[in-house]
């Protein structure tokens, strides 16, 4: 299915993007594993150099960058703000709904992940969610 500028647009809005990068501060990453080359650790080292509390969840349950891990959001036995997926588009529809109902602030799907109707749904729930970018593009942009 083909998506318009405009709802691309709505899945990027400045506000959302602005709170996950500005104000909120533990960072559940969704199949981030002890695999260096992976797009997950990178990313995951980026959060944590910007200040971010990272929370490991992949069905291994690693230690990664000195954060335990858990096998699910559902086993993490604190807070988390955001929940940012490292799935296909085509699974990562269930963390969105897995963080809604943990109590997350917010979901940013990265880049290439898009999934319109978890974004509805989540969205509905009053959950902050961005899609298909990632943080260090946004920070990018932003000149930080």
């Amino acid at each position: 299915m083909a998506t318009s500028p405009e709802s691309q647009t709505s899945w990027q809005d400045p506000a959302a993007v602005e709170l996950m990068l500005d104000e909120l501060e533990t960072w559940a990453v969704v199949g981030l594993s002890g695999d260096r080359s992976r797009t997950a650790y990178s990313i995951a080292e980026l959060l944590q150099r910007r200040g971010k509390r990272i929370v490991p969840v992949h069905p291994d349950a690693p230690t990664v960058l000195g954060e335990q891990g858990y096998a699910t959001l559902a086993d993490v036995p604190f807070p988390v703000d955001v929940v940012d997926v490292f799935r296909r588009s085509e699974a990562a529809g269930e963390f969105a709904d897995q963080a809604v109902a943990v109590g997350a602030r917010a979901v940013w799907f990265q880049l290439g992940v898009v999934d319109q109707d978890a974004f509805e749904r989540t969205t509905a729930a009053g959950v902050a969610m961005v899609m298909d970018t990632c943080p260090a593009i946004e920070w990018r942009k932003r000149g930080r």
